[in-house]
């Protein structure tokens, strides 16, 4: 019988947490190690819909991307959505795990399933991050995937237009109600790409980001975004795509399931097809 233990052992191979962001709070969040593990539903978010599926679904662990406690709280009263939710999971006896930050910096991660599809060569880590914990460094067997860093840059197989990149990012990610918004001229050529799989404003400034045509992420803000816009026609600088938080980590569960596949043989790994991203529909003005 393969236990929540042993799953958690395997996550840590995969994703260690060494490379988990200081503010972040991934792991295991509830449940019993020593139960045991058949059935693992992923998605991104732990909200009431995926929660339900994996009840309903008989799954023994709903592993997502996002720490549903990622923050400190005060109760887990059922009258607050976060309560309700742990408490169905508990009575359900599906455990909850969240592999975050420390997903998206694996050369397999967020960054990286993103990278891979748009087909980017000489791929490195906008911000890089230790590749060893003291045990080794070749990304393999006790140290786990290697840890490169957030983000990623790299160059598309040829040269196209921002607005024909744009196009190609609406195909290959999920749908959603604010589709895909671009900040730069249609018709700019780009070939140097910047991309981090969701918000990724911080990096705004990072000179790999900089010395790129064009970055990709998610949530972008009026004045970071305004401001990067403008210094760009100053001093040089990439156009800017925003899309959909939840589409651009969505896209890893595919690689993130077949991972656990390898590892966990017998188990049953399935990615959730709920869309979980919070806009519903936009007016077009």
């Amino acid at each position: 019988m393969t236990t929540l233990q042993h799953v958690l052992e395997v996550i840590e191979r995969l994703w260690p947490a060494r490379g988990t962001e200081e503010w972040d709070a991934p792991g295991l969040l509830s449940g019993d190690p020593a139960a045991g593990v058949s059935r693992i539903l992923l998605a991104v978010d732990a909200v009431a819909a995926t929660v339900d599926e994996a009840i309903e679904g008989d799954y023994d662990l709903l592993l997502v991307h996002h720490p549903l406690l990622m923050r400190g709280v005060t109760t887990v009263a059922e009258s607050t959505a976060k309560g309700a939710m742990l408490a169905r999971l508990i009575r359900g006896e599906c455990a909850l795990v969240a592999a975050h930050t420390n997903a998206d910096v694996v050369e397999t991660g967020t960054s990286g399933r993103l990278a891979e599809l748009l087909h980017l060569s000489e791929v490195a880590a906008i911000a890089e991050r230790p590749t060893s914990n003291g045990h080794g460094g070749d990304g393999h067997g006790g140290d786990g995937h290697r840890v490169t860093g957030l983000g990623r840059t790299g160059n598309l197989p040829e040269t196209t237009t921002l607005g024909e990149l744009a196009r190609t990012l609406a195909q290959l990610l999920p749908a959603t109600a604010g589709g895909v918004r671009v900040g730069g001229e249609y018709d700019r050529r780009v070939s140097r790409v910047a991309l981090c799989g969701g918000a990724g404003d911080s990096l705004l400034a990072e000179p790999a980001v900089r010395e790129s045509d064009v970055y990709i992420t998610s949530d972008l803000r009026h004045h970071p975004a305004s401001e990067a816009l403008e210094t760009a026609r100053v001093a040089g600088g990439p156009a800017l795509i925003d899309v959909s938080h939840w589409a651009s980590e969505w896209l890893w569960l595919d690689t993130a399931a077949a991972e656990l596949r390898e590892a966990l043989p017998g188990v049953d790994v399935v990615v959730s097809e709920l869309r979980t991203d919070p806009w519903e529909f936009v007016v077009v003005q």
